[in-house]
């Protein structure tokens, strides 16, 4: 079986480390008027069951994009002229891998009548060989993360609704989070409804498991 992908692992980690690319999928709609010159908001309070410390370091997250985008908290949170809204959900998706390879020559290939076969010098098709297949199964986790940004008028009219798509192996949300909420106003407030793609580094983690050449398709790109 190749070792390849442990052996590329280690380098990264004697090397320093190989950065993450977060690749999210961001669609926002907005109805953003152009004369706002009070930008004081308030965020809405979350349910209960979503009032915990972590939604609470996700929120700071967002107040700070929203600083940088000429935003202010509310001395008085009834004078607030915007209430602002977050959600977030992480679904952990395990995907079964197989792989079969010829334990002879060390590399992934299938052994059996009719059957092609990827050797170390040249591929060939054998149809008459019969010969050793072993099998190895492995479990990939796929973190599939959704986030959810609006920015309400005080009286209720909607002006901004964003919403980020990302799908990693990096398996701690808080290391992925803030890449998804630099997602959320990245060219704020954008064209509404037009869908875009938003690639962003983040440092290795010790978490992070090897994944796949390609993990997600791009339909947009």
């Amino acid at each position: 079986m190749t070792k390849i992908p442990a052996l590329l692992a280690a380098a990264c980690l004697v090397l320093g480390g190989c950065a993450t690319t977060i690749h999210s999928d961001v669609t926002a709609f907005n109805d953003w008027p152009a004369d706002l010159s009070d930008k004081s908001y308030v965020f809405d309070a979350p349910a209960p069951p979503e009032d915990t410390l972590e939604y609470r370091s996700y929120q700071q997250l967002v107040s700070n994009e929203l600083s940088r985008l000429g935003f202010t908290p509310a001395a008085d949170p009834r004078g607030a002229r915007l209430k602002v809204g977050m959600h977030f959900r992480t679904v952990d998706q395990a995907v079964h891998v197989l792989q079969a390879y010829d334990p002879f020559w060390g590399g992934p290939g299938y052994w059996g009548r009719g059957s092609y076969y990827r050797g170390p010098f040249r591929p060939y098709y054998d149809p008459f060989f019969y010969g050793p297949t072993m099998v190895d199964e492995t479990i990939q986790h796929i973190y599939e993360r959704q986030l959810n940004v609006t920015i309400n008028a005080a009286d209720g009219k909607k002006l901004f609704d964003a919403t980020v798509s990302n799908a990693s192996h990096v398996r701690a949300t808080p290391h992925v989070m803030p890449a998804l909420v630099q997602s959320a106003f990245a060219g704020f407030p954008g064209r509404s409804g037009q869908p875009y793609r938003i690639d962003i580094k983040i440092d290795p983690k010790m978490d992070e498991q090897p994944a796949p050449a390609k993990v997600a398709g791009d339909a947009k790109s």
